[in-house]
């Protein structure tokens, strides 16, 4: 594919992020959303490190709405924890975020990044488990809008990627698959709940 088109797919992708972040960020400070603090974290940490095993992986342009979607997760889990979001952590919590923070050293180890995209793919989709928990007991705090345009974002970044390959790829491939399970699990608990009322 021609590497202007991967540029207008990567400007695509990023601007997605933005209009899915900064409605979600304002949704966190009035209050009405208040995703879990540790689920955030873990993808902040997760999203970030793996930007730069794509950038290494010569992921390119297709590379940068990771490493913009890294930084601003980091910045809603704070948001999340000064707003007093769901801060329910279990010890399975813990070990994803030792597990994140272990991938380092690993990918220095072996000099591949593969292997931190593998080890950190794996905990991201795990981090998911809290925020799949809680919107399945609470439906109604948390945005439909957001997480569809995340999936919409991820689908363009592996789109807009110079190099294919597993460590180009997996992350935002199974970030729109955990994205889309979030969804469907929001609006089955919102229709079920909604049904109760009536």
């Amino acid at each position: 594919m021609d590497f202007n088109i991967k540029l207008v797919f990567s400007g695509i992708a990023i601007a997605l992020a933005m209009v899915g972040f900064v409605p979600y960020i304002a949704l966190i400070l009035r209050g009405q959303v208040k995703p879990h603090v540790f689920s955030w974290v873990i993808w902040g940490i997760t999203t970030t490190i793996v930007f730069f095993a794509q950038l290494e992986a010569d992921g390119g342009a297709g590379a940068w709405p990771i490493g913009l979607s890294g930084f601003i997760t980091i910045f809603i889990a704070f948001l999340a924890y000064i707003k007093r979001g769901d801060a329910t952590i279990t010890k399975l919590d813990w070990g994803c975020l030792a597990l994140a923070m272990a991938s380092l050293p690993l990918w220095y180890v072996t000099n591949d990044p593969l292997w931190a995209v593998l080890i950190l793919t794996t905990i991201d989709m795990i981090g998911f488990g809290p925020t799949f928990r809680k919107v399945y007991h609470r439906p109604f705090e948390d945005s439909r809008i957001f997480f569809i345009i995340m999936i919409l974002r991820n689908v363009c970044s592996v789109v807009a990627l110079e190099a294919y390959s597993v460590t180009t790829v997996l992350f935002p491939f199974c970030l729109a698959v955990g994205f889309l399970i979030i969804l469907v699990i929001l609006q089955f608990r919102r229709n079920v709940l909604s049904q109760q009322v009536v």
